[in-house]
Parts: C-alpha cells; structure tokens; sequence
C-alpha cells in the first residue's frame, strides 16, 4: 500500500527541519522537488483495506498497490468518479480487481496534493544507494480548500543495497527520532476528511446479553439494521453498483424477520402498520433486484446454452436491461416518495418509543433475551425439520420454496441473535449446515422463477431484430434451467441429512430447548 512504509518526522521537527537533520547525519544530495497528485479508491464497504491493498490514479494511471508497491494498472487520463471492475476489459487490473471486489464499484475516496522533496543517499564512492521522499501533503476538500497533512519520510530501495538500506532505517529511527507511520497516507487522508478506511459494513456491530430485556434487546438489533439501510440508501438510488441494494433489502428482510419473531415484545396496535409498511418497502424493490442479478448473471447463464447459440440471446439481455432500468426508476419513485419520508419518520418513532408502550399488550418485552432467542431458534428449526422431511422427489416447487423462507428466518435468527448469545463452537456449524442447505434451495428456487421469466419474455423479445433466433436459444435455455432446477431438488436430501440429523436435533435441544 502506498505509503505503508513511511516513516513520520519526531514531534517538534519542522518540515523545513528535517532536510538539515537527514544531511547532518548522511550524506545526501537532493533532486528538485516534484508535485504529485493523487485520488485513492476503495469500495462502499472497504474490500481492497480488508485486503491489504489500495488503488490509486495518478498521472494518467489507475494503479492498484500492496505491501510490495504497485502492481497491475491501467492507463486512465483523469481520476475517474466510479470504477467497475466487472466492465474493464480483459488484463491484470481487471482480474486482480475482479478476485477482490467482485461487482462492487470502487468510489474515489479522497484527493491528496502534496509537494515531494526528493534526496538520495550516496556511499563513499557518491553512488545513490537509498533514495528518500520527504512528503508534504494535503487532503483536498474542493478548489478552494485544503488541510495540511503530517509531512512523512517514504525509503525507496536501490537494487543491490539492501545492507545500506537497513543502516539508513536504523539512522532514521535510532539517531533521528522518526518512527513507522501508523497508517498508509491513503487512510490518514480517509480519516482526515471524517471518513474510516475499513468502510461501511453490511454487518451490524452488536453487543447483546442474554439477560437483556427482549423489547430493548430487538430495538439495539433493529436500529443498527436501520442505520445499514440509511448507509445503503443514495448509493442504492444512485445505481453505484448493485450491492447496495442487496445490502439494503437484506437489512430490511432481517428487521421484517426480528418484528415477526420477537413480536410479542411490543405493541400490537403500532406493530402491525410498520410491519405493513416494511413489507411494502421490500416490495418495491424486489423487481429491481431481481434483474440486478439476471444481468449480473447473464454471462454465466448464457453459457447453459451449447455455444452456437448464445450469441442469439443478446435480445434477451437487452429485454433484461430494458426491464431492469425500468424497475430502478418505480423503486427511486418509490423511495423518494411521501409514503417512504412518513415510513422513516414513524419507524424512528417506533424505535424510540417501542420500549415504554403498554407492559399489559407485550407479554414478551420483559423477557431475558437470551430465553425468547433461544424459544424462536428451536421452533423454527424443529419446523423446518418437519417441512423438509415431507418433501420427497414429487414435492412441488412451492414446498421448497417455503423450507427455504424458513431457513432465511432461522439465519437472521441465529446470526443476529445466537452468534451473540451462544458458543460460537455450537452456532457456527449450525449456520455452515444451514447455509449449504440454503444454497440448494436458493437455487432450485431462483431456476424456478427464472425459467418463467424467461417464458413471459418471448413475446417481447420475438419482436425485436434477431427475434426468431432468440426464441429458439431461450426454449434451450428454458430446458437447461429446469434441468438444474431439478438437479437442485436431487441435491436436496443430501444437504438437508447433516442440517436435521440425530446430534444436530440433540444439539439445538440442549442449547436452545
């Protein structure tokens, strides 16, 4: 990372002081000072930080850099607002990228301007051996404004030397005072500007304990749902890439799931239209999102098809752009609309008010958490058990459909309310079997819908150039859905032994009764 190796000047030496230390304890010989400008991206949720890496324009390169300096690049003549890496083409950059951030968008993070004086460090004979950037940044807020940054010393190795490299470091330290930056000048200018360098995660930050009254407890879970909402909302309306959205309705599923399930902490009267309301806010934007990951997924669904075909179905991609762009502008109508603004203001409402309603209407809002979490985890899963094992190779697609629902709400459940509440040796598994489980019926569930989708398209997509083609591609494509569809319901039986076998059944009765 740029400047993960920086050393920071002693408190109390001036920027102008530390040319005269370094010449007074090394023999150096400056260059002329050079300007740099540089952008630095990450994503909405800091994947490249988590990673260890940062990308970085400057001068007319988009670069992405690790421990060792940079790495793949690509020429970009100005820093641009947004990149995705899933439309760069095909090279180093792309697959780097891709294998770190998948479809997120990296998003310019900050502006650094800064000055460099430029010195080398010469041996006996005046050859260069260590090279030193003395920096003088400033995080750029706009035209008109800056804010200084502490200046900072970057060593920069001379093949051949790294004995003398070692030695100046050791000078540096232990004669001159300077010490390792704490943090890349990358995230120092992310902090500066009030932003954090780790991003916005997906996943609410919890403290819970099973003593906690019930009503409080799901109030602390649901107000840190809200806040990923809120944190997800412009990006989500401004198309930035399509995780916000996705991170978006998964809070909103997860708070819909903690109201049904810890319902019987608060008062039915005002739980009932906010319950109606979020439901109506998931609605909205379902389409949107469904599409979102047909055209993600295109090319990977394209390639069910034998390869003489595929090229047809470009007509059924535009049909999906068309229908997808189309979704996108009634969910912003409906998430700038009167009827959006009063859900947020009366779900504040609820919030800050939900734990001194009535005592006599919520039976359950003065019990431990720790007890209701554990009755609602050990009912839906003995349900689910139930569900799955009347579901057999005739089962209809609807049967499926609803273990899978099931499972959903055990997750949130297990995840919000049992990873904080339970061992983790015992909660872990349990959302590994769960999650194997999910996946198979996720699949069989989004083939069986996709295949029906492709079928309401035909019409549509008949009637545009290449329509007759298309049609014959999308009937191959329709057989190769429903044939991974019930390849999926195979799978079924297999996953669900280890999720409802004889220890794990012991298991969630012991833990959670």
């Amino acid at each position: 990372m740029t400047g993960s190796d920086d050393l920071m000047p002693p408190e109390g030496m001036s920027p102008a002081d530390v040319g005269e230390a370094l010449a007074a304890r090394l023999r150096v010989r400056e260059s002329e000072p050079v300007a740099r400008n540089r952008t630095f991206y990450d994503t909405f949720d800091g994947l490249l930080h988590a990673a260890g890496l940062e990308a970085v324009h400057e001068g007319g390169t988009l670069a992405l850099y690790d421990a060792d300096g940079p790495g793949a690049e690509a020429a970009w003549a100005s820093p641009p607002r947004r990149v995705l890496a899933i439309e760069l083409d095909d090279g180093p950059l792309r697959t780097a990228l891709v294998g770190v951030v998948g479809v997120r968008a990296l998003l310019a993070r900050t502006h650094v301007r800064s000055r460099s004086e430029r010195f080398g460090v010469l041996d006996r004979e005046g050859k260069t051996v260590v090279r030193l950037e003395l920096e003088h940044p400033a995080l750029v807020l706009s035209s008109a404004r800056e804010v200084p940054l502490a200046p900072r010393l970057r060593l920069i190795a001379v093949r051949g030397y790294d004995r003398e490299l070692r030695g100046v470091r050791k000078t540096l330290e232990g004669k001159l005072g300077f010490a390792p930056a704490r943090r890349p000048l990358g995230d120092e200018a992310v902090r500066a500007a009030g932003g954090n360098p780790a991003g916005h995660s997906s996943k609410p930050k919890l403290k819970l304990r099973r003593t906690q009254r019930a009503d409080a407890a799901a109030v602390l879970v649901m107000r840190a749902l809200y806040e990923v909402m809120q944190a997800n909302v412009e990006g989500t309306i401004a198309d930035v890439d399509s995780e916000f959205l996705h991170d978006f309705r998964v809070a909103l599923r997860r708070t819909r799931a903690v109201l049904r399930e810890c319902k019987a902490a608060f008062a039915p009267d005002e739980l009932a239209p906010m319950r109606e309301e979020l439901k109506w806010l998931q609605l909205t934007s379902g389409d949107a999102r469904d599409l979102d990951v047909y055209v993600l997924e295109f090319e990977s669904t394209r390639a069910m098809v034998p390869e003489a075909f595929r090229a047809d179905l470009e007509p059924l991609l535009g049909v999906l752009r068309s229908r997808r762009l189309t979704a996108r502008r009634e969910m912003v109508r409906a998430m700038r609309s009167d009827r959006c603004v009063a859900l947020w203001r009366d779900w504040e409402a609820f919030l800050d008010t939900a734990v001194s309603a009535p005592a006599d209407v919520r039976p359950a809002a003065g019990e431990p958490i720790g007890e209701l979490a554990a009755d609602r985890i050990g009912k839906v899963y003995r349900r689910m058990v139930k569900m799955g094992r009347q579901i057999d190779d005739a089962a209809p697609p609807e049967a499926l459909h609803e273990l899978r629902k099931q499972g959903k709400e055990l997750r949130y459940l297990l995840e919000l309310f049992g990873s904080q509440l339970y061992p983790s040796e015992i909660v872990k598994p349990m959302i590994k079997t769960l999650k194997a489980l999910q996946d198979v019926l996720g699949r069989h569930h989004d083939r069986h819908v996709q295949a029906a989708t492709v079928r309401a398209l035909r019409e549509e997509v008949s009637a545009l150039p290449g329509g007759s083609a298309a049609l014959m591609a999308m009937g191959l494509l329709v057989e190769r859905i429903i044939e991974d569809q019930h390849a999926a319901h195979r799978e079924f039986r297999e996953v669900f032994a280890p999720f409802a076998s004889k220890d794990q059944r012991r298991i969630v009765r012991e833990t959670f009764g």
